[in-house]
């Protein structure tokens, strides 16, 4: 609990050798008698409202935004066609997710996550509230600053809840569980406000909400402040003032160079839209694997460390394929529903973004039943290694399951039933609860210990080459016909699942400890 004594406070009465982002040291550990929410601690509260904010305006600018792009510049959009609007959707995810990297290492080195979580807070109500104002410019620097915010942010969060807990602590997975329900709650939330303000007011008004929904999560986050682990008892507060303005200006100096390079090159002629994707592409994919090389190669990995690593890339490569079909919810599905759905359910009609919601519903009802299950089945529960290959499976079948609502038609006059595009969302979102679980849990185990702390910049790894390849293959969508676009990307996300099950012998063999 915090201390009672003012001069704990004290930046200057805290050990010197702790290190930024360490456990609260011996003597000063999370309190195990906070109890204040719902059985947990009263931080998790703070976090997990934040999350549902961060997710509330992430989610919902995004299921909005592949719209925007391909909205008629009289309509309020920027004209693209689909193919190109959903390509640089992607491409703006691949960004959130290189940058994610990049966030965890900052926060490691210089901020501590409370200022990491903090300051990509303010840069992504900032780039909301940047693409809330109708101009081109404005729009590119908004995605830019969420880009960059998202990526400080989103891989600290779940940082510090774990440091709510003690190692020992059994609430530790039910809090996790509270926690990952506020992510989907945001998700649910999200596209049901932008996608009706986005429809019946204008794009803007729809990202305007998404600014307002971030910084009610600010709030609370900066109020909700003293009940963090680590805030009396950690050095994580005690920056010392030069290493904090060192790692401001980095992050302030690094966007600045990166916008005037980006503006020069565009100026020039050089820099297209097209080339831009294709530089993300590029890196997106490259970045894994020198990651993983880096690990193979390094001394301070063991023999047996290499060994648990083969498996991983397994695992890394199902999860390139799940999510490639998974962000897909919010770019081609929406394209797809906004044009070939109907958009009523018992005669009550509702924006086509709405249809980004049910991934989130699904999510926050599904969670419960499926740790339900594998807590009932105990010890007689698939292995890890097959979980992830259903979830790949349940991503494949979804966008199998368009084939058959799209098929023999020869225009795009035609409008399929609600349910069809509901249908896949909730195979999806099955498909998100195996997979996302199971890999998280399995990064953890498997990362060598020399690479213990960044073994989550490598999970981002994964969705950052999963949105990078997506932004060149959804080009094709609207060029080809939608049952092959469907049914193709479908049948391959269902081969790749298959492959992982045929391979379960050997990856029960070489992934131990993971079950």
């Amino acid at each position: 609990m915090p201390s009672s004594n003012p001069a704990d406070d004290e930046p200057t009465k805290r050990p010197p050798a702790v290190a930024d982002d360490e456990p609260p040291p011996e003597g000063a550990p999370p309190p195990q008698d906070d109890t204040a929410f719902f059985g947990q601690p009263r931080g998790l509260a703070t976090l997990s409202g934040l999350e549902v904010w961060e997710r509330f305006s992430f989610l919902g600018m995004q299921a909005i935004l592949v719209l925007f792009f391909a909205d008629t510049v009289a309509g309020g959009g920027m004209g693209m066609d689909p193919g190109t609007a959903a390509s640089v959707s992607a491409a703006y995810g691949t960004m959130v997710y290189l940058v994610s990297v990049a966030g965890g290492w900052l926060a490691d080195r210089m901020l501590g996550s409370y200022r990491a979580v903090l300051w990509g807070g303010i840069l992504i109500a900032l780039g909301h509230y940047s693409m809330a104002v109708p101009t081109d410019a404005m729009t590119w620097t908004g995605l830019g600053l969420i880009s960059a915010g998202t990526g400080l942010l989103k891989p600290n969060v779940a940082t510090m809840v774990g440091k709510l807990y003690r190692t020992d602590d059994d609430r530790r997975d039910a809090g996790f569980a509270l926690y990952y329900m506020g992510i989907n709650i945001g998700a649910f939330l999200g596209p049901l406000i932008t996608g009706w303000l986005g429809e019946h007011q204008g794009w803007h008004w729809g990202f305007s909400a998404a600014a307002v929904g971030m910084t009610l999560g600010l709030v609370q986050y900066v109020l909700g402040r003293n009940h963090l682990a680590g805030r009396k008892h950690a050095a994580e507060f005690a920056l010392p003032p030069t290493a904090m303005r060192r790692a401001v200006l980095l992050i302030a100096g690094g966007l600045v160079a990166v916008a005037v390079i980006a503006g020069l090159l565009s100026l020039a002629g050089w820099l297209t839209l097209s080339r831009f994707v294709d530089a993300l592409t590029l890196i997106s994919v490259l970045a894994p694997i020198a990651y993983f090389w880096v690990m193979f190669k390094s001394p301070r990995v063991t023999a047996a460390e290499r060994g648990r690593l083969r498996p991983y890339i397994v695992l890394f490569l199902a999860s390139v394929v799940f999510n490639f079909i998974l962000f897909q919810a919010y770019s081609t599905m929406i394209l797809l529903a906004s044009t070939n759905a109907r958009t009523e359910i018992l005669g009550f009609t509702f924006p086509a973004s709405w249809y980004a919601s049910a991934l989130g519903a699904f999510e926050v009802l599904l969670a419960p039943v499926v740790a339900a299950v594998w807590a009932r089945m105990g010890t007689r529960q698939p292995h890890a290694s097959n979980k992830i290959a259903f979830g790949v499976i349940l991503g494949g079948l979804s966008f199998l399951l368009m084939v058959l609502p799209t098929s023999g038609h020869a225009d795009d006059t035609y409008r399929m039933a609600a349910w069809w595009i509901v249908g896949s969302y909730l195979l999806l979102g099955l498909g998100d609860i195996l997979l996302e679980t199971s890999g998280m849990s399995a990064t953890t185990k498997l990362a060598p210990a020399a690479f213990s702390s960044q073994t989550m910049a490598l999970w981002f790894l994964s969705l950052a080459a999963a949105n990078g390849i997506q932004s060149q293959v959804v080009r094709l969508y609207g060029e080809v016909s939608n049952p092959a676009y469907f049914g193709v990307n479908g049948g391959i996300a269902v081969v790749a699942g298959l492959a992982v099950i045929a391979a379960a012998p050997w990856l029960r063999r070489t992934m131990h400890p993971v079950h």
